[in-house]
């Protein structure tokens, strides 16, 4: 039986995987117009940030890895997101 907390934090998973979406979907259509480096790899960075939201909420739910393990496989996809984006800006 799931609890009132476990739903809410399943509409939370939900509402990031959304925003995320939409996110890297919007920044995929700004680099198809522009074409440029910095738009592709934001493209890139925010889809392995929606990726880690997506991991976090298919392990949590359907595996039976520990939340620590979980919360590690979600982090990396996060840094690797994050550092995507930060090279981007670098460059």
């Amino acid at each position: 039986m799931t609890t009132g907390w476990e739903v809410t934090l399943i509409g939370v998973r939900v509402f990031l995987l959304f925003l995320g979406m939409a996110t890297t979907a919007i920044s995929f259509r700004a680099y198809r117009q522009e074409r440029t480096r910095y738009l592709r790899d934001a493209t890139i960075g925010f889809g392995f940030m929606t990726l880690g939201v997506l991991i976090e909420g298919f392990l949590y739910q359907l595996t039976a890895l520990t939340l620590t393990q979980v919360h590690v496989a979600e982090s990396a996809a996060l840094a690797c997101g994050f550092a995507v984006l930060l090279w981007s800006f670098i460059r």
